[in-house]
């Protein structure tokens, strides 16, 4: 199955980081910060602070009958049976990793096509990681496989400790199902390992001191074979130490196999090389910050920025095609399969054997269409089937063999629905996800708001139908606006029994720095116009109360990693418009934070605080702009020990100086989780319920 896409490694901050050990070696706090002692991730005397802070927390939210039931109702939606099983295909099994109450780390399992169609498949235990964990002492955390095709007899499969970044590769063979005696085997760090063929796989990770970046990623890529040990695995590439990401790869479509070197600079802007069968490299001559993908004989490139070339321009956010080879020989004619408006972006697009699936945003809402490869012009065809609201998703099954997709819809109030379409044909409804709340009393609006400079900002509201207009109603505002990642309608179990079903009002807030309007939606709020996305936010919020929806003590805010420090910026910034804060793995420290973890790798996002920058990034810094004789709302900050990679230090130091400026704050750490804050439905069940009873406390009439 050719599933290979040449993107920027890193986009968005799905990228891992350092490990808990390099944390400690990383440079040396500010002399004059007061609470750096917190930075200190596995310190006793920091570890000693959040086991007070947890138990402090835990006494004022968690001893409630209501926080109880609700804690126990989320953990039944997360462990829910009925869930659909997604699978992905690996020759000729479906394969599905799943936790449930049974299996709290989780299952990964196989079944056939036609069982998957039966409402209660049979399924076939590959792997079961509480088993494991068990005889091995640990706590695992499942982090994907990766399987040799064609027979799929071996995987490389990642695990992580405790849910951080840093990983480890095993080599597994699905026969036998067990590990590989003395087969391929990566140690604890942050990196991957992937397939060349049977007895050989590209490894990019921590070799030793030096062979990491200044963002914690791997700076080196080697070749590796099978029966030698990794010191003897051969230099494929080096970047350099301010270089953000190395990684080498292999793509195993049959006729079509090529390797690749990816070099990441930073996000957004990585360069692309092919490695020859003589070892030497040929840049793919595209744009830095393009999104680069190879499929079959196709090169497609996603621009970021407009690009002249060939005599013709380009526009940013524009998807173009061209023959890959004919490119690496030096023509550069390319066919444009996407070009934006004003009012629609590229969300994703997807291959199948003969056709390409585009998922386009119109005004943040999906719209799917179908581009058939020709010479010059692809025919373009409407996707037969495809809902007409909601959110909607798109894979392809197997694209080396079929024009089947997986195809999924969502919104606020509907459950997800799974279906496998055959392109041009009326998708087969296979699953679909329980109802988990009363929804029959909510509906959905879209509305836009006026940020400051003028610019239209869309949010999507779910209220009850017979809402009164009064100001009085507990609502919710939910942001991330960083990375170009988009937020769209979903069913949100969680949500629904945490919020909605209990009256609350639900907002999504579309700012600029996420991906909505592609490109250009994202670079309006990067480095100093960073506080557009504040500024965006704020008028969302005060669009919310023009309105008489809410007012501030009836509006709290949610938001978590870069959204984190959306929260830290509405808290310093804008206080006076909320009633209570629930800020999740946040960034705060922006003096500091290129120095913590994977912060070096966001500079490009944020600017980087040891030049001049940081005369604009001060004014976006929460734990900087914190003034202790102002006044601020109820405020929770939720992060965890194991997230190595927006540093726990962030919310512990922030969380302390306002908690010894006597301000109304709580603050709760979950000891395992990674940067999702929490390892096992469990864990995720008691963060919400937490963030949920906490808001409910403060909003609630």
């Amino acid at each position: 199955m050719s599933r290979f896409v040449l993107a920027c490694l890193a986009a968005g901050l799905a990228a891992g980081a350092v490990s808990m050990q390099q944390a400690h070696a990383q440079e040396k706090p500010v002399a004059n910060d007061p609470y750096a002692w917190l930075e200190d991730v596995e310190g006793q005397k920091p570890l000693d602070w959040v086991k007070a802070q947890n138990a402090r927390t835990e006494a004022e939210i968690a001893a409630t009958p209501a926080f109880k039931q609700l804690e126990a109702d989320i953990l039944a939606i997360l462990d829910s049976d009925a869930k659909i099983p997604g699978v992905e295909k690996i020759g000729d099994y479906y394969y599905n990793f799943w936790k449930d109450k049974q299996h709290e780390r989780g299952l990964w399992r196989r079944t056939t096509l036609d069982e998957y169609r039966k409402p209660q498949p049979q399924w076939e235990t590959v792997l079961d990681l509480d088993a494991l964990n068990k005889a091995e002492g640990t706590n695992w955390v499942w982090h994907g496989a990766d399987c040799l095709r064609p027979d799929y007899k071996r995987c490389l499969i990642a695990l992580s400790r405790g849910g951080s970044d840093a990983d480890v590769t095993r080599e597994f063979d699905l026969t036998t199902k067990d590990w590989v005696k003395d087969g391929f085997f990566r140690p604890e760090a942050k990196g991957g390992l992937g397939w060349k063929d049977a007895d050989t796989v590209y490894v990019y990770t921590d070799f030793g001191p030096g062979s990491m970046t200044s963002s914690g990623y791997p700076r080196i890529a080697k070749e590796w074979k099978r029966g030698t040990p990794l010191s003897a695995a051969s230099v494929v590439y080096e970047g350099k130490p301010d270089d953000m990401y190395i990684a080498a790869m292999h793509d195993d479509t049959p006729g079509f196999e090529r390797d690749f070197v990816s070099r990441t600079l930073a996000f957004y802007n990585d360069e692309l090389y092919l490695r020859g069968k003589d070892d030497k490299l040929i840049k793919i001559d595209a744009p830095n910050s393009a999104n680069k993908g190879a499929h079959r004989e196709w090169l497609t490139l996603e621009l970021r920025e407009p690009w002249s070339v060939g005599g013709k321009e380009y526009k940013a956010g524009s998807l173009l095609a061209a023959k890959f080879d004919d490119f690496v020989a030096g023509k550069r004619e390319f066919t444009v399969l996407f070009e934006p408006t004003d009012k629609t972006s590229l969300s994703s697009f997807s291959w199948t054997k003969n056709h390409l699936v585009l998922n386009v945003l119109d005004d943040v809402k999906s719209r799917l269409s179908v581009l058939t490869p020709a010479h010059g012009e692809w025919k373009k065809s409407d996707f037969v089937g495809a809902p007409s609201f909601g959110t909607l998703g798109v894979s392809a099954v197997d694209d080396d063999e079929s024009d089947a997709v997986w195809l999924t819809s969502t919104d606020f109030l509907t459950p997800t629905t799974l279906s496998l379409a055959e392109i041009g044909k009326q998708p087969e409804k296979l699953k679909s996800n329980p109802v988990f709340f009363d929804a029959s009393k909510d509906e959905i609006e879209q509305h836009f708001a006026t940020s400051k400079d003028g610019t239209k900002v869309p949010y999507f509201l779910v209220r009850p139908k017979n809402l009164k207009f009064d100001g009085d109603n507990p609502t919710l505002l939910y942001g991330y606006g960083g990375f170009e990642v988009s937020l769209t309608p979903s069913y949100s179990g969680g949500i629904g029994k945490g919020w909605l079903e209990k009256g609350g009002v639900y907002v999504l807030a579309n700012i600029r720095g996420g991906g909505e309007y592609g490109p250009r939606w994202h670079q309006a709020a990067l480095k100093a116009n960073r506080h557009k996305a504040y500024e965006d936010f704020a008028a969302v919020a005060e669009d919310l109360v023009a309105k008489k929806i809410t007012s501030p003590k009836r509006l709290g805010i949610q938001g978590g990693s870069n959204g984190g420090l959306l929260m830290g910026n509405m808290l310093t910034q804008y206080p006076q418009l909320f009633g209570a804060v629930v800020c999740q793995v946040p960034l705060l420290d922006m003096k500091r934070y290129s120095h913590l973890l994977a912060g070096a790798s966001w500079m490009a996002e944020y600017g980087d605080p040891d030049t001049a920058d940081w005369e604009f990034i001060k004014t976006f810094s929460p734990y900087q702009l914190f003034d202790a004789s102002k006044t601020y709302p109820p405020t929770i900050f939720m992060t965890s020990t194991r997230d190595d990679r927006v540093h726990p230090g962030h919310a512990r130091k922030m969380a302390a100086q306002m908690i010894d400026a006597g301000k109304d704050v709580r603050y709760y750490e979950n000891i395992e989780g990674g940067h999702g804050g929490a390892a096992n439905n469990a864990q995720q069940a008691r963060m919400n319920a937490l963030a949920y009873t906490f808001l409910w406390q403060q909003l609630g009439k």
